[in-house]
């Protein structure tokens, strides 16, 4: 049975029903009556809202079935709940560009923090929700240029890359397996909270940083990364190599 039109195929106009019979006895009723607010859908939207319910609400097997990015799973399911009026247009706007995570190389054998992290982010769908310390979500994002990432709490450009982590890492082993975060916030580029011993100024020597300047300090997104990745344990203060990941050393 064909699905009910909301709009005129001819101008567009809105539709509505004005007869409704009974296919048992033939009777008619003829008023005006509603559509159901799931008829706005088009046919590709009612779909995609089908998978969506038989899956509950799950985007990556959505994805799968589909055979989506995530970032237009996304969009679609934006779309989906702008036609139903519980969004604003402008929640309809694409966040992330969209990329075939297929393309990307990875190496699953090796032991380096960068590889893990991309691996598990394409794992995911490339795109995931990590938690600092004080709970605070941050989505993190894959790249299409398979290098780096994006966080919506990193507003900074350029995006860091996967490397980053290798930089943290190898400090954390320099150090028998952990180091202070310290603190980019209130101190500057070689300071005893910012020098080299620290995360934070670790972090901001890979980014060029000289002695004196100031730096932008990422560590509560970074540190929640690691953790999420099974890497380090953030700690208040410090991040901690986990058993895990050493004994892959």
């Amino acid at each position: 049975m064909n699905r009910l039109f909301s709009q005129c195929p001819v101008c567009h106009g809105p539709m509505k029903i004005s007869a409704l019979q009974c296919q048992s006895c033939g009777l008619e009723l003829r008023n005006d009556f509603e559509l159901s607010i799931f008829d706005r859908l088009n046919n590709d939207q009612y779909g995609f809202l089908m998978t969506f319910l038989k899956h509950r609400g799950n985007l990556k097997n959505l994805q799968n079935e589909l055979q989506l990015s995530y970032p237009a799973a996304k969009k679609k399911l934006d779309e989906v709940l702008f036609a139903l009026g519980f969004a604003k247009e402008e929640s309809t706007k694409e966040i992330q560009e969209e990329i075939d995570l297929r393309k990307f190389v990875i190496n699953h054998k090796s032991t380096k923090a960068s590889e893990i992290i991309k691996a598990k982010l394409v794992q995911s769908g490339g795109r995931v929700t990590v938690y600092t310390l004080q709970g605070l979500p941050c989505e993190v994002w894959a790249n299409a240029n398979g290098e780096t990432f994006s966080c919506d709490k990193l507003p900074i450009k350029p995006d860091y890359s996967y490397e980053v982590f290798d930089v943290i890492v190898d400090l954390l082993l320099s150090q028998n397996g952990k180091a202070r975060k310290g603190n980019g916030r209130n101190y500057k580029m070689g300071d005893p909270e910012c020098d080299e011993s620290t995360v934070v100024g670790t972090v901001a020597k890979y980014s060029h940083k000289e002695i004196g300047e100031s730096v932008y300090d990422p560590i509560f997104v970074l540190a929640a990364i690691l953790d999420w990745a099974e890497i380090a344990h953030n700690n208040r203060g410090e991040l901690v190599l986990t058993t895990s990941y050493r004994s892959k050393l």
